[in-house]
């Protein structure tokens, strides 16, 4: 078995680790945090693995500065974590909670005093359940919501955090969460999901668009989940399936990104999406990202 060393690695990689607001965070309704799509799930009885849930999860919430130490003893320069929505702003529209900005203060602040770089995810898939109850990423005016989620985590943070991701694998809280309903809020069909997909990439878009207009000098991008896709043999047949795989799974959302719209000549249902576009929206989806992030799971 080969060993990895620092020397196989250029220069200028640099080693980061990553969490999520309602993987590690817990205190899930404290000091005013309102509910999320996530909490509302795991409360459902049957749907996750012996009723487990995030409530306190790794206790981040109150265990941070610790964590951070960890970090830093461990040499590690970046750290990238998901702030969440309805801590920010219970309901999801409307009032912004000082204690949840305060939290992210400290949590950035103390970063920083320890030489850890924060990269911040603004949407790891948990939508304030107010907004669900709204239709979540069914109903177009959660472009609204999103954009101004945006602006409020710009203006608070935005003079500290300097590389900023929209999205966190929008294909996966589309398909899992709106199409085969194993993930939150539960929703399953094709119209579910088409309808997700499509908010989805307009919000992708018009986040990146309102960060850069109040912080114009920070890095701005978003992370896809990406497979290597293969035909299981080598047969037309075999070819044409591996290729709608691959627009599914690994274009759908970055293609209209840089303006080549969706890949509906490899797959035909994404034709659908149609019923849910405007005039301007394919120039709406498009926006020039400063990277990209790719989370690779599988072969």
């Amino acid at each position: 078995m080969k060993v990895i060393k620092r020397a196989d690695f250029v220069e200028s990689f640099s080693w980061g680790v990553s969490t999520a607001a309602y993987q590690v965070e817990g205190a899930h309704d404290v000091d005013g945090k309102g509910l999320s799509i996530w909490d509302e799930f795991v409360s459902r009885r049957g749907k996750i693995y012996q009723g487990h849930h995030g409530n306190i999860a790794c206790d981040f919430y109150n265990r941070f500065p610790d964590d951070l130490k960890l970090i830093s003893q461990l040499n590690i320069p970046n750290h990238r974590f998901s702030l969440s929505w309805s801590r920010i702003i219970p309901e999801g529209t409307g009032r912004v909670s000082r204690k949840g900005i305060d939290f992210y203060n400290r949590l950035i602040d103390q970063s920083l005093a320890l030489n850890i770089e924060p990269w911040v995810t603004l949407y790891h898939w948990d939508l304030p359940h107010s907004l669900h109850l709204e239709g979540g990423w069914t109903n177009r005016d959660v472009i609204g919501w999103f954009s101004n989620y945006v602006a409020v985590c710009a203006h608070h943070f935005g003079d500290r955090v300097k590389h900023w991701m929209v999205l966190n694998e929008p294909m996966v809280f589309t398909g899992a969460g709106y199409f085969l309903g194993v993930h939150a809020p539960g929703k399953k069909g094709i119209r579910n999901f088409l309808a997700a997909v499509h908010h989805a990439t307009l919000a992708q878009a018009e986040g990146g668009r309102v960060m850069r207009q109040l912080q114009p000098h920070a890095k701005i991008g978003t992370t896809f989940s990406c497979s290597h896709i293969e035909p299981y043999r080598q047969t037309i047949k075999d070819y044409k399936a591996a290729n709608q795989v691959d627009a599914l799974l690994n274009r759908t959302f970055i293609e209209p990104l840089l303006g080549m719209g969706y890949p509906t000549d490899d797959l035909k249902i994404l034709k659908r999406i149609e019923q849910f576009t405007r005039q301007d929206d394919e120039a709406n989806m498009k926006f020039n990202m400063d990277f990209i992030g790719i989370q690779n799971y599988t072969r």
